[in-house]
């Protein structure tokens, strides 16, 4: 018999789901029920998301500065909160947990104004406009990077570290084995939905300055936008080299684990997927990012010596072939950063959310809860 209904809410991005899809394997380990409130976007990751049922709630951004636009916006976030009290009200949540994403706004508001415990997640190392919003609102904030003692809220802050899928906990069970010279070299390449653009463009540029011999043991796996598939298959088609590329990879964990270097975005996601799996990692920051937030998740990693951090503007197609080249002719190199970054990793993080999750339905104090030493 179920302990009683969690409803968790994401906005539709990998970043935002990832996450609430790892406490959602705790918590029904736990004997919870889990409902997931989205928005359409995450249709492509519902398949493995153990909701025992996904609802979604009208919800939009106030991005604009167009008054019919703002007007329009505010009128859906209306219609959202009260799709939002309804499903509240039918379900009798014990809790409401919020991930970030704008679809997370009515649901969160909804359950704060009928008294129902609320808390927030926060990924990044800087809180998102979502969040931003709901904070002053919620029982409890938990954050993957925030700081415990500093930032707005400090007396309801909890570090919890990012929660990760079972998949990745399973890539982390593989040890790191260096690729020694002759041996095939397997390069993870990712992006993002927003950031994959520019790796479709530089790496295969920077693959064909490679040597014959190195350009030989090279086994890509890169994600790209639908709109650049042919584009670069026809590149590692003239390059003659093993590739396989695609807009979604359904086991990236898996393929992150079987990487000899990772070359992406630092999405907090994937910083922390990255830290528990334990894989050596180029990281380019989203350049256009809000608030720069993903240059703060890498430098969190960076500071641990497990990645490289460089800039996208400082990045050429040439200087990414000297560090392919460099990384392919020091096995040793990688090896320490892939040791130095699985030293980073939080693989508790679920747990740790799951504990909190449940001293707030349970509407315990957050203080007691600090002290408790998560």
């Amino acid at each position: 018999m179920s302990k009683g209904i969690i409803l968790l809410a994401a906005g539709g991005t990998g970043g935002h789901v990832f996450p609430a899809e790892a406490l959602a394997y705790k918590l029904k380990e736990r004997g919870y029920s889990v409902h997931l409130v989205t928005d359409s976007r995450a249709e492509r990751y519902a398949g493995k998301f153990p909701a025992d049922e996904i609802h979604v709630v009208p919800s939009a951004t106030i991005g604009s500065k167009n008054p019919v636009k703002v007007a329009r916006s505010l009128w859906t976030l209306w219609t959202g909160m009260r799709a939002a009290r309804k499903l509240i009200r039918t379900i009798k949540p014990l809790c409401v947990v919020g991930f970030g994403g704008y679809p997370t706004v009515p649901p969160l508001l909804a359950a704060t104004r009928m008294g129902v415990p609320a808390m927030i997640h926060e990924q990044n190392a800087v809180m998102g406009r979502a969040n931003k919003a709901l904070a002053a609102r919620v029982q409890a904030i938990a954050g993957g990077f925030l700081p415990e003692n500093g930032g707005t809220f400090p007396e309801k802050t909890v570090t919890t570290g990012n929660p990760v899928r079972p998949a990745v906990i399973e890539a982390a069970r593989q040890p790191y084995v260096p690729s020694v010279p002759d041996d095939p070299f397997n390069l993870v390449v990712f992006g993002g939905s927003q950031g994959a653009q520019y790796f479709s463009k530089a790496v295969p540029t920077a693959i064909s300055l490679l040597e014959e011999p190195l350009r030989k043991r090279l086994r890509i796996t890169q994600q790209v936008r639908p709109e650049d598939m042919e584009t670069v298959n026809s590149c590692t088609r003239k390059l003659d080299m093993g590739a396989d590329i695609a807009p979604f990879f359904s086991d990236m964990a898996e393929r992150i684990g079987a990487a000899h270097l990772v070359l992406c975005r630092s999405g907090a996601s994937t910083v922390s997927e990255l830290a528990v799996i334990g894989r050596p990692a180029i990281l380019v920051p989203y350049p256009y990012a809000l608030d720069h937030d993903q240059a703060a998740n890498a430098a969190a990693l960076a500071a641990t010596g497990g990645v490289k951090v460089i800039p996208q503007s400082e990045l050429t197609p040439e200087k990414l072939s000297t560090i392919l080249r460099g990384a392919m002719t020091m096995p040793e190199k990688l090896a320490k950063m892939a040791a130095a970054a699985k030293r980073a990793g939080k693989p508790d993080a679920a747990s740790l959310l799951a504990d909190m999750v449940e001293a707030i339905a349970a509407k315990r104090s957050i203080q007691d809860f600090k002290g408790a030493g998560v």
